[in-house]
């Protein structure tokens, strides 16, 4: 193994000038080659010797010369194989010689053992004395050391890594030319292949049901973290491995990590390195919306040797995400497996894999009598029980994949939002636990179920990652006409009416995706017209400046909202993005401007705050939800909102310009929630906190806040004129909140009895 010294002093040139002489031994090999077809074995065909002997001699020959053409593949295969190692060795070099660089700058000195600690004569001898009793100092150095000693392992790994190749290389493993020990005639030139090789051994041991040995283990994890991104290892690995072999590799190795404390962590990267190796190997090199499956140009593609591993892979996933890798009485199929596997992933699935994939898990549960997922009696420990959602939730990582997925301009898009989100017939049956007492029965859903398809839709409408706990959407418009279609068709998929429910497991993702349209939302609620009527039809429309916008009835619109604001965060992140919105474009009005200019702003924000009293008022009113559990939800709107304080922040519009957070986009909704959250410090309960938010709900405190927050900042507090003016906008406000609120209220109610 390379020490820090040795990496630094090596000239790697050699590794090169070593390449270029076994390239002249393959040469020199050839022209043996030659001379002994020309003058020894032409003897044997020229019909000059004849005889038994001459018979007897001639697969000899044969022989002889397939030995001197394989010594010119293996001489060849070596030459490759250093050429290889030169290239990584230098990249990786320049890798150790950067973080030595940094930490110089970092005012360190590094030892030619590669240990960094202060250079002392960079600074001087009072600043020096300072810093030596500083206690942070040896943390900071220790840092430093082992940044250092990563980059110094990378190259350890890469050297065992050419080292393994080297020791294969010349190995004569073919039994059945006769000729043992002779030339390897099967020699590549890749290091990643011997690498590949030396992993299906210890995968093989693996599916054997053999633990590995400390040892193995080190050296699985090794070969993973070295070349998990690489194509040849990664489908070399899975050619041999076949999907059957890789989902009984990912039982095995999922068995003992939960099982086998000692060694937890160590099977865990090795499920971390497998599940990467897959993301590697099933890669498309085209985007699915350029290259879609069955274009010219992906059946191109198919042809080639990478796409030949793809098909194959996806024709042996085909049988074995359906077969049963468990027992009758608790069944464990191949796709609960894989995605258990895939989650697991350092990175991205390729767009063009998932929606393949989707399409495939789909297929094989349509048409059956009861989902082939369901589980029973006690929990699978560490498997997915769901493969779709679970592959869902994987999809949402990459947006572009989930946007193809469920994209309505493409039929199969529209079918993937009305099988999983939709109702009534040609739905999906969405897998239950299952307790058999005689009869089996269903419980209920299972415990994540549709957290997955919650996430996915998130990520394909707004096209990035779903928000994580602690952040927050923000009402600007950057979406390309794709994901307002799959917004639109969330909406047109969700709404049934009056009625309208969305599963518990997707309410604030889908609500977090929604907020993001609240440019959209809030013009649709006011009753725009222009690219909102006319985008219609489409479910968008697109403005000069390239942006695509949500164009939706605001009667479906109002239907969704209210399904989704069951669950206080979702109607939290709906409410306080259209305050955002209403800050952001006070924040645009004109210094003087009269309540009607900008479109009527005034009034389309009454509106918008009108239809969420409406909302409010219908969800604490419904007969399901008791006086406690309404105190509970006014409590945890409040909670959410005045968690949503931040810090000023850019965020890029789809036009090329910035939004800056915290100016215009947040001042009012800072200051309401300060207000909000000095109060509900004196509740005791969320029943004594739900009378103070009570307050901060309503609209009349939420527009007299906002605006005036806005108000001062714009005029001060001591322009008698400027005071006339914001409360003419207040009152504006306040008409038109009416006229939303009464129409929302339509919307909610049920006219068929």
């Amino acid at each position: 193994m390379p020490t820090y010294e040795q990496i630094m002093k090596t000239d790697l040139s050699q590794l090169n000038t070593a390449a270029a002489k076994w390239d002249d031994m393959a040469a020199e090999f050839k022209k043996l080659e030659d001379r002994y077809k020309s003058q020894v074995q032409s003897v044997s065909l020229d019909g000059t010797w004849t005889g038994e002997a001459s018979v007897y001699s001639r697969p000899n020959f044969t022989k002889t010369r397939g030995q001197y053409a394989a010594a010119q593949i293996e001489a060849k295969a070596v030459a490759s194989l250093l050429r290889d190692a030169y290239a990584q060795f230098v990249d990786l070099k320049k890798k150790v010689e950067s973080a030595r660089d940094d930490a110089v700058k970092a005012g360190m000195k590094v030892s030619e053992a590669g240990v960094a600690s202060f250079d002392y004569s960079t600074v001087s001898a009072a600043a020096g004395d300072t810093i030596r009793h500083d206690p942070k100092l040896r943390d900071e150095e220790n840092s430093w050391s082992q940044h250092i000693d990563q980059v110094v392992s990378a190259m350890n790994e890469a050297d065992q890594g050419v080292r393994t190749a080297l020791e294969a290389v010349g190995r004569d493993t073919d039994l059945l030319d006769d000729s043992m020990n002779g030339f390897n005639a099967k020699a590549n030139g890749d290091v990643e292949y011997y690498e590949a090789q030396a992993m299906i051994q210890l995968a093989d041991k693996v599916n054997d049901g053999k633990k590995l040995t400390p040892e193995e283990l080190a050296e699985a994890e090794s070969l993973f973290r070295d070349n998990a991104h690489d194509k040849i290892f990664t489908q070399t690995l899975l050619q041999s491995l076949g999907p059957d072999g890789a989902i009984k590799f990912t039982m095995h190795v999922n068995d003992w990590s939960l099982s086998d404390k000692s060694h937890k962590d160590d099977y865990a990267a090795l499920e971390r390195g497998f599940a990467t190796s897959l993301a590697t190997a099933t890669t498309v090199p085209g985007k699915v919306a350029d290259m879609p499956p069955g274009s010219a140009k992906y059946n191109e593609w198919l042809n080639s040797p990478d796409g030949k591993f793809y098909k194959g892979w996806m024709e042996g996933m085909e049988k074995a995400g359906v077969h049963n890798y468990g027992d009758n009485l608790r069944p464990l199929h191949g796709y609960q497996l894989l995605t258990t596997l895939m989650q697991k992933a350092d990175g991205t699935y390729d767009d063009q894999y998932l929606n393949a994939l989707g399409d495939q898990m789909i297929a094989a549960e349509r048409g059956k009598k009861s989902s082939i997922f369901d589980t029973w009696g006690a929990d699978y420990k560490g498997v997915t029980p769901d493969p779709v959602d679970a592959l869902l939730g994987v999809m949402s990582k990459n947006p572009d994949a989930a946007t193809f997925f469920f994209d309505p301009a493409d039929k199969t898009g529209a079918d993937h939002l009305h099988y999983l989100a939709g109702h009534g017939g040609g739905t999906r049956e969405w897998p239950q636990h299952m307790v058999s007492g005689g009869v089996a029965t269903a419980t209920d859903d299972l415990p994540d179920s549709h957290a997955g398809l919650g996430l996915a839709l998130e990520a394909a409408a707004t096209g990035h990652p779903p928000f994580g706990p602690n952040q927050d959407p923000w009402p600007v418009p950057t979406h390309t006409e794709a994901q307002a279609r799959v917004m639109n068709g969330i909406i047109g998929t969700l709404d049934q009416g009056t009625s309208t429910e969305v599963h518990k497991n997707m309410q604030a993702a889908v609500a977090k995706a929604l907020a993001e349209y609240t440019p959209d939302t809030h013009q649709i609620l006011g009753n725009a017209g222009g690219g909102y009527i006319r985008g219609m039809n489409d479910g968008f429309w697109v403005d000069d400046k390239g942006m695509a916008h949500l164009a939706t009835t605001p009667d479906r619109l109002v239907h969704v909202m209210r399904g989704l604001s069951e669950d206080p965060a979702a109607y939290a992140d709906l409410s306080k993005t259209e305050l955002r919105y209403l800050d952001h474009e006070l924040s645009e009005l004109q210094k003087g401007a009269s309540p009607l200019d900008q479109n009527d702003l005034l009034a389309k924000s009454g509106n918008a705050l009108g239809t969420y009293t409406a909302i409010r008022e219908d969800v604490l009113n419904d007969g399901r939800i008791n006086a406690y559990s309404s105190a509970d939800w006014k409590a945890k709107v409040a909670y959410h909102i005045i968690g949503g304080i931040v810090t000023p922040m850019s965020i890029p519009t789809a036009g090329g310009g910035t939004i800056v957070v915290g100016d215009g986009l947040q001042r009012g909704v800072d200051t309401l929630a300060w207000m909000w959250g000095n109060d509900l410090k004196a509740g005791a309960d969320a029943e004594a906190n739900a009378k103070i938010s009570d307050t901060f709900l309503k609209a009349d405190t939420q527009m007299r806040t906002v605006v005036n927050t806005w108000g001062e900042g714009r005029y001060g507090t001591s322009d008698p004129e400027a005071r006339k003016l914001v409360d003419e906008y207040i009152r504006r406000m306040h008409d038109s909140h009416t006229t939303g609120l009464s129409q929302a209220k339509g919307y909610l109610t049920d006219t068929t009895n």
